[in-house]
């Protein structure tokens, strides 16, 4: 994370999508790889394509359903870490870096769209 702006989402969930697929692409190809990488794919890389929707919003309301996506996409972005390194545990440290940044990314949109505490 130190090469980007941490607070720069765009960039940062761009660079997340990227390292999902760089680190996919290293993994042994069998049966049970191919359904995690598909799965993985498509979640991984999505938050940051959902973002970019966001940001064009049309509405207050829009733009609290597609961050809604992005906290989605990097909980099952989570998942199939989890799962990738249950079927590949010589990856684990590797799948474990990347499941902290979708948890900060987690963490990231629930702060967004949670309802604001009013003082008083």
């Amino acid at each position: 994370m130190s090469k980007i702006n941490k607070y720069d989402l765009e960039e940062r969930t761009a660079v997340f999508g990227e390292k999902i697929i760089d680190f996919v692409k290293t993994l042994p190809k069998n049966t049970v790889n191919y359904e995690l990488i598909k799965q993985i794919i498509k979640s991984g890389t999505s938050i940051g394509a959902n973002y970019m929707e966001a940001d064009g919003a049309e509405s207050k309301r829009d733009f609290r359903h597609k961050i809604a996506i992005c906290k989605k996409e990097s909980k099952e972005t989570k998942h199939w870490l989890r799962m990738i390194a249950r079927a590949n545990p010589q990856r684990k440290d590797e799948c474990k870096e990347l499941w902290n940044e979708a948890q900060e990314l987690t963490l990231i949109f629930s702060s967004i769209i949670s309802p604001k505490k009013r003082n008083g």
